[in-house]
Formats: C-alpha cells, structure tokens, sequence
C-alpha cells in the first residue's frame, strides 16, 4: 500500500470536535488505500499554558524538566485522536516520539533529529493497516534516554521526517489556512493561494516571515524530496480543496518572476557610527555576537569621506536588541565605535521568486516603486532567488501592497 503522512496542528485540535473532525480526514484517506501515520500537535494554547507552569515553578528550570512537562501536550492529543479513530472503526494506536523512535540531538528545547527509525510503524501498517497517531514536536536523545523537544512548530519537522523514514508518497500538513498565498490575505484582500511552490522559495518565504511552515521542515522536504501539501483542516473531510504543493522546481511548468512577497516586524537595527576602517574591526563586532548565538542578518558598512572611519549597520531579531546592544557595549574599547545607534520600529519586506534568476532589473523596479510612495529603504540585501528591504514599521502595509501589485501577483492565474 502506498503511504501518507498527515500532520495536524493545535488549531485543528484545539478540542474534542474538531479531533473527531480530523479523524474524518484521516477516514478518507485510509479509505483511498493510504497506510496512514498522523502526526499532531498540542491542543491550541495547551503548550503556553504548560510553558507557564514550568516558569511559575521555578524560573530558573531544569531544560530536561521542561521537555518533560511540555512533551505532554502532543500525547494527549494523540491518545485522543487515536480514540476518535477506534470508534469509527479503524484500527489506531497512538505513538509518543521515544517509541518510534524519534532519537534527536541533546539540545532540550531546541532539539535536531538525527533518526527515525519507522521499522515498527511499518510492521503495524503490513500487519493491521494500523493508522499510526504520532506525537509531534518531541523525540528522544539516544544516549540519555530523556525526552526532547524540537522548538516551536517542531511538529512540521516530525512530519515531514516522518514521511521520509517510512517513504510516504507525501505529507500532507492541515492547519487553519488552504495554502500558501501570494502574501498575508489580512494585509492584501487580492492575495492568490498558490497552486505550486518551488521548495526553495517556501524556504525563503518561511525564513523571511511567512507563518505557514516551519523553515527546518521545509529544509527536510528539500534535502529528502518529500512533496509537501499545505492544506485546511477546516475544510469538508468528504471535499475538500487541493492546497499548495511545496515540490521540486522542475515540477512547476512555468515559475512566475517572483511568486510571494513576505514581511517579518521580528526585526531590530543597531549602527555603530564612525568606527576606525582597518582590518579585525568586523571581527571585533560580529564575533562576541556569534558567541552569544545572535544571528546577523543584513550588514551595511559606509567609509566616510576621510577613508579613515566607517559606519556600520546590521539587524538582528528583536528578542536579542538589549542583549546585542550591551554585548556590543562591553566591547566597546576593542570595536572603536564613538557612537551606537539603535531602532526596533522596523521590518523586513522580502519579494521571492526562482524566476528572479533569469530575469534582470527585478530588485530595481521594486526600489522605484518604493520610492514613488515616499517609502525610505534603511538597508537592502539580495540572493539569487530574493531581495529584502528594511523599512520603517509604519510603511509595512502599503510596501506589502505596493510591491505586491508591482510584480502582478493581484491578478488571479
């Protein structure tokens, strides 16, 4: 039989109806002649609340207590979906990480997989046609036997790794929205759903600030070739729409020159001003932030007119500002900065699009239009298939929308 992954996320668990409406989906898919393993998420909020339990009790926690605690979610989600699935008559059984198993890195809280061994998962399959109900988000570190969890929206990386162990024709990822769009629908009422995307584009798109898919599944789907749908789970399980496929380039005939535009407020800008301009100082600034695992994003450096100084300009992710800010003041004999700037009421606008490769003048028109709209660019960075552009917050919707007309991704296919 061939097999299918489908994953679920909290908001299409959130309670025991809709678990009863996710059983129908899985229904429909075992009646079309899948071996079906589900993988799910914590019921909505259910992780918040756990998290909160584990601070109130002691702040300063022990990160393998707190996998323990969180883990939790996901297995009652799935002993309740394997529930469901029992009374409408199909052989079900629900599956923590640690039993597939799911053996991952050390890391708690922010563990990477390493294996997954399906051996068992396929003998239920061969032997019953057993549905296999999969806690997501968690696995287990060989070595310690302890639990582990993935970080935040971990349950698209198990799915996804999931489908490759066991071979899945695809994974099919449920959540509150049919697919991926041109852009966010709130911000631009004329957003497309895509039928197709390229699995470097989502990959851009998701590390740029589109909410859809967790950017490590994405980077899984691509590494090991699993088609990935991104489809509602709030459709009719007995109809419901086709979503968007997250596959190879070359199964899309035609790529658009840039296929969806995206934005992340998650942004905060630091300059450091008149810095001396000689070897080492770069290292000066961005080593000690690379220690304290700050990840840099955009770079800007500016000689002044005496060649003997030079601004700098970067961001970083707003979490780590007041941090980045005093690593950068305690190194401040050694970086020479006579002044450090900084500014938190940014966001990044990204246009993506494999068709970028063959087309020039992309990023340029882009900047006109920008311009046409009093709209002023802070910093700007490019690749082969994106180009990015940090602005003030208070332009995010009209860039969005601008560049969003610009490139005629209103305009229904």
């Amino acid at each position: 039989m061939p097999r299918l992954v489908m994953k679920f996320g909290g908001t299409s668990v959130a309670n025991v109806e809709r678990i009863a409406n996710v059983a129908r989906h899985v229904a429909r898919e075992v009646r079309a002649g899948y071996d079906v393993a589900v993988v799910v998420s914590a019921m909505s909020g259910k992780t918040n609340e756990l998290v909160g339990w584990v601070k109130e009790s002691d702040p300063l926690y022990d990160p393998a207590e707190y996998d323990a605690v969180v883990a939790s979610g996901e297995q009652v989600t799935s002993g309740l979906l394997a529930v469901a699935l029992r009374r409408m008559g199909l052989p079900a059984r629900s599956w923590q990480g640690w039993q597939v198993p799911v053996e991952t890195t050390s890391g708690h809280g922010s563990a990477r997989i390493t294996a997954i061994g399906g051996t068992r998962i396929g003998e239920r399959f061969e032997a019953a046609r057993e549905v296999a109900v999969v806690a997501g988000f968690q696995g287990v570190h060989p070595e310690t036997g302890r639990i582990t969890t993935l970080g935040r929206g971990g349950s698209d990386t198990s799915a996804v790794a999931l489908a490759a162990a066991l071979g899945a024709e695809r994974c099919d990822i449920y959540t509150d929205v049919d697919g991926v769009y041109t852009t966010d629908p709130r911000i631009v009422p004329k957003a497309q759903r895509l039928d197709k995307v390229a699995f470097e584009e989502m990959l851009e798109m998701a590390s740029l600030g589109a909410k859809v898919l967790q950017v490590r599944s994405v980077e899984l789907a691509m590494v090991h070739r699993v088609p990935t749908y991104v489809r509602s789970s709030f459709d009719d399980p007995d109809n419901p729409n086709p979503g968007t496929l997250i596959c190879d380039e070359e199964d899309i005939v035609e790529n658009p020159v840039v296929t969806g535009i995206a934005f992340s407020r998650d942004e905060a800008q630091i300059t450091l001003r008149r810095v001396a301009d000689k070897p080492g100082v770069a290292a000066a600034i961005f080593g000690p932030l690379a220690e304290a695992n700050v990840n840099v994003d955009m770079i800007i450096q500016v000689v002044s007119d005496d060649k003997a100084t030079t601004d700098i300009t970067f961001t970083v992710p707003t979490a780590d500002y007041e941090r980045s800010r005093a690593i950068l003041d305690s190194h401040k004999d050694a970086i020479g900065a006579q002044e450090i700037e900084g500014a938190t009421d940014v966001v990044k606008v990204s246009a993506i699009g494999v068709g970028m490769r063959s087309h020039a003048g992309v990023a340029s028109r882009a900047f006109a239009a920008l311009a046409e709209k009093g709209i002023n660019i802070r910093a700007i960075t490019t690749s082969e298939i994106k180009f990015s552009v940090l602005i003030d917050s208070a332009y995010t919707e009209l860039a969005v929308r601008t560049l969003h007309s610009l490139y005629g991704l209103d305009k229904e296919a």
